[in-house]
């Protein structure tokens, strides 16, 4: 079955939610890349003001997660996704009057905390829209997911060719079209709510007592970790390795990613279930991403085999993770969901969220901490295999969750492709 097929195969909710989070990624992506050199550029921020304003962003969305999975769990889904795309729409509007640092400052808060209300309060919704179908639903939302990341910067690169101030327009005016859309079109679905009326404490005391899912949540952080490196060593690869050349490569890196997960997510998906199973098939997908460094190991920069030996490393390792991630991603949901047990979802989705993000923070950091120290030492090697580590250890783990969890065959694995 085609991914058009797939797509229409779920009912008008599940196919929103899917459009919308392309929308979402267009306007974010259109803008987010090139924030930073405006802050420097035509404003004239200070190095140490440009990241201030990135980390508020940052901050006030991986931050934040817990509160809007909470609030979506109370309040119902439709209302945090509307709130959200409103909010983010106010946010990116700002960006274009704002030049001072507290309008920023403020502009780039409410540009996070929206993603931290619609993002847990979408993921819930789908899940408990499409039930058993879920696996193939997130697979299908993923395709979406990746192809607004590859189309948005490519949108935003030609209107910069303008001025910044109308691609956060145009941005602004993506975010209000969703806005518009979900509610007008969404239909209303509220989250499970318990006999018992409990407190938000109790909420929380709920999802932190709930041993296999923290686990399950500590282990997913080397998935993250090794993930997000597509944003931060291979960029700085490509520098490393091409030189004047590295923007091109740098392209070339995120489109390759971009192309190999929205053409082979299907398939990817579809195969890993008929053969592994939802357990067993996140546990290969995190092999894949481990092993996607390798050629890196093998090739770490061009003095062993010259340069275009190592661009050619560098673009298998790009689209190795690429397919690792595709792998991974609607299991990894699918696996949220059953831990869960059907209860506060959106809210064990905001305290996940929170998890790996904190994890990809501090991933970051000693990433970038030891591509510098490994370049100085002539040990390029040693960042490539360091990550491998860090999948490895992430792949036992997910492999020992998985051989205890309880013998039982859940409903999205029973379904045929």
């Amino acid at each position: 079955m085609t991914a058009v097929a797939k797509f229409r195969s779920f009912d008008l909710a599940a196919q929103l939610l899917m459009v919308n989070q392309f929308g979402i990624n267009l306007g974010f992506y259109m803008l987010m890349p090139y924030l930073a050199g405006y802050l420097a550029g035509p404003l004239g921020l200070a190095a140490w003001a440009v990241g201030l304003v990135l980390g508020v962003r940052n901050f006030s969305q991986q931050g934040m997660f817990l509160l809007g999975g909470t609030l979506a769990d109370r309040l119902g889904y439709k209302p945090l996704i509307v709130a959200g795309c409103l909010l983010r729409t106010g946010g990116f509007t700002l960006l274009i009057f704002a030049t001072s640092l507290p309008g920023l400052l403020i502009a780039s808060a409410a540009t996070g905390f929206a993603g931290a209300l619609f993002n847990p309060a979408v993921r819930a919704y789908l899940a408990a829209d499409t039930g058993e179908r879920r696996v193939e639903a997130f697979a299908v939302f993923n395709i979406f997911y990746q192809a607004g990341i590859l189309a948005g910067p490519l949108v935003g690169l030609a209107l910069m060719t303008l001025d910044f101030r109308v691609t956060a327009g145009a941005a602004a005016t993506v975010f209000a079209m969703l806005t518009v859309a979900q509610l007008c079109a969404l239909p209303t679905r509220r989250a499970e709510i318990a006999p018992e009326q409990t407190s938000v404490l109790e909420d929380w005391r709920t999802v932190v007592s709930n041993r296999r899912f923290v686990a399950f949540a500590a282990a997913m952080i080397g998935s993250y970790v090794l993930s997000f490196q597509i944003y931060l060593a291979l960029p700085l690869q490509a520098d490393y390795v091409a030189g004047a050349h590295s923007q091109v490569v740098t392209s070339a890196v995120f489109v390759l990613s971009g192309v190999v997960a929205v053409a082979g997510q299907l398939r990817i998906t579809m195969w890993l279930r008929a053969h592994w199973g939802s357990g067993r098939g996140l546990v290969v997908g995190m092999v894949l991403l481990t092993v996607s460094f390798l050629p890196l190991v093998l090739v770490p920069g061009p003095r062993r085999f010259g340069t275009v030996a190592a661009i050619a490393a560098l673009l298998a390792a790009a689209a190795l993770l690429a397919v690792g991630t595709a792998a991974v991603f609607p299991f990894e949901m699918d696996t949220v969901v059953s831990l869960a047990n059907g209860r506060l979802i959106a809210t064990h989705y905001g305290f996940y969220n929170t998890v790996v993000g904190v994890g990809i923070l501090i991933g970051n950091l000693a990433t970038g901490a030891v591509v510098g120290a490994a370049h100085s030492a002539g040990a390029d090697w040693a960042v490539w295999a360091g990550l491998t580590g860090i999948g490895a250890i992430a792949a036992l783990a997910l492999h020992g969750l998985d051989r205890s969890a309880p013998a039982q065959v859940t409903a999205s694995e029973s379904v045929d492709p």
